[in-house]
């Protein structure tokens, strides 16, 4: 079984839409997908089967003051609208539905990464927990701390996956995959440092203790899992596809020629992959 991982990173996700883009044209399947944050939307399109969907939510909607914008920020405490991004917009009367019945019907499994804002720790959603037009699992992965308050589902409030687990590549093994592919959308070389996670950390101190003592650990965890992924690859159990650069990207930049190129970047990187999945089959 082979599995992939998306770890997401904002607008800096336009890089694996353009893997997952690219897999998509090449006919490439996958049997378990696993996204934290918006890599979570993007093995969501790739799984309905959706080619280009991603790129237009990157480069079109995201420039939409409804969808990321200072004036969401001070009238609903959100710098992203998760709900319209993944209901007004992909519910099946939105403007760019996502294929739901393509998600159920496609074999591969499918899981979504959140943080517990109560316990700090990562809750692994499948497809079991998302519904046509109820797409709270997306929006509950992609909550980023601060700039969103945490997402209400089933009785729990959840953060960004990327907190508790952000490259989730033993959840996949865990599953049964003997291979796995790490998309990330930093270069391979880049390991976090802590100092923006405390600043976050302090902020949410007050009411969710436990998730800013996760974001406090935060680059510790993946740091540590970068090391091992990069291990493994080593042992030829991981192919990691990574950026060589994403020059001033950062999660929520607004620069669509950036975005373009960072797309336009994925979908190259992922020749390497394809032609990995190939000699495996």
């Amino acid at each position: 079984m082979i599995g992939v991982v998306d770890v997401g990173g904002g607008t800096r996700g336009s890089f694996g839409a353009g893997v997952f883009d690219a897999c998509l044209d090449q006919n490439i399947h996958f049997d378990v997908c696993a996204g934290v944050s918006a890599g979570s939307a993007n093995c969501s399109s790739y799984l309905a089967g959706q080619l280009g969907r991603n790129y237009r939510f990157y480069v079109w909607y995201a420039f939409r003051k409804k969808y990321m914008s200072l004036s969401n920020m001070i009238r609903l405490k959100n710098y992203v609208d998760l709900d319209y991004v993944y209901s007004t917009l992909s519910n099946g009367d939105g403007e760019d539905p996502l294929d739901y019945e393509a998600i159920v019907k496609n074999p591969a499994e499918m899981i979504m990464v959140a943080t517990d804002a109560q316990t700090g720790k990562p809750t692994y959603f499948t497809k079991a927990d998302m519904k046509q037009d109820c797409y709270d699992t997306l929006k509950a992965s992609c909550s980023v701390p601060v700039v969103e308050q945490p997402y209400p589902f089933k009785g729990g409030l959840y953060f960004d996956g990327g907190i508790s687990d952000p490259i989730p590549f033993q959840k996949v093994f865990d599953m049964g995959c003997d291979f796995v592919v790490v998309i990330l959308t930093r270069p391979k070389d880049y390991f976090r440092e802590s100092k923006s996670d405390r600043v976050f950390a302090d902020l949410m101190e007050k009411h969710y203790p436990l998730a800013a003592e996760a974001m406090r650990k935060r680059s510790e965890v993946y740091n540590a899992e970068l090391h091992e992924a990069l291990r493994l690859e080593k042992e030829g159990k991981v192919l990691i596809v990574a950026p060589n650069s994403i020059g001033h990207m950062k999660t929520l930049t607004k620069d669509k020629n950036a975005i373009r190129e960072l797309y336009a970047h994925g979908w190259f990187k992922a020749q390497k992959l394809i032609e990995k999945y190939k000699d495996l089959q």
